[in-house]
């Protein structure tokens, strides 16, 4: 992967932040991408100063106009893009019946029109070179009922069914397209859902009251756990691999 050019959004923290950590690692100019301008700053300062290939670049993923003013500048500065990781997410918890549309709406416009926004505006730049991979972060919750978390499950069933009509549709360009679906991850999103500060051992165990059962291999993900399967994905070694959901959760789906 050494030489390539990716750009990944949700940079600023998370799994994003991890991806982008490893892939820079790996010699990969990177393009960050996140709305807390000041925390992606910060962030790409650090792995600079670190000597690592990394530009911050803050931007609204939930607006279609300034997606394309972002790459359009990314490929303007950095270079065609070979890499797309959409790791852009928010979380909002609630019984689904409670959801406000605000909840509904700001959901829906990250975690899904964000990853429609970036991908088609990204593709359409790739298929005319014939070549490029993409990989959407979305949750092992899109394939899973889970309580409190419809609007994200939703939210993120919609993205990756999204991602793979995508690779059906530009496999005929080289184009691959795959999804990672990562399970509980130790993020500031995973401890916000717990306000004891319980949220890891929580997970491990599970909860039986709301059907949902703990985590097989008795661990949370770490970032960096989910990162090496987008790498994977993204790399000549998954050459082979398109419209592929790839779950990291420990087996806390069962496999399922």
């Amino acid at each position: 992967m050494k030489g390539t050019i990716a750009l990944v959004t949700g940079a600023a923290g998370g799994i994003g932040e991890a991806v982008v950590r490893l892939l820079a690692g790996r010699g990969v100019l990177v393009a960050a991408v996140d709305l807390d301008a000041d925390r992606l700053t910060g962030l790409v300062g650090k792995l600079a100063a670190d000597g690592l290939p990394v530009r911050a670049f803050p931007a609204d993923v939930t607006s279609s106009r300034e997606v394309e003013t972002l790459v359009d500048t990314v490929e303007r500065e950095l270079g065609p893009l070979d890499h797309l990781v959409n790791a852009a997410g928010v979380l909002r918890l609630a019984e689904a019946r409670d959801l406000s549309d605000q909840d509904w709406s700001a959901t829906f416009a990250v975690n899904t029109d964000g990853a429609f926004f970036v991908s088609r505006a990204v593709v359409n730049r790739m298929v005319p070179r014939g070549r490029g991979a993409v990989v959407t972060v979305a949750s092992n919750a899109a394939g899973t009922a889970r309580a409190e978390m419809a609007a994200y499950a939703a939210s993120k069933a919609a993205t990756a069914a999204f991602t793979k009509c995508l690779g059906l549709e530009v496999a005929r360009h080289n184009i691959r397209c795959n999804v990672v679906a990562p399970g509980s991850t130790d993020t500031p999103m995973l401890h916000g859902m717990h306000a004891d500060h319980g949220a890891v051992a929580a997970s491990v165990s599970g909860n039986p009251g709301a059907y949902r059962v703990g985590i097989p291999l008795g661990k949370v993900a770490r970032p960096e756990d989910v990162a090496r399967a987008v790498a994977f994905l993204l790399s000549d070694e998954a050459g082979h691999i398109t419209m592929h959901s790839l779950t990291v959760d420990g087996g806390a789906t069962l496999g399922v």
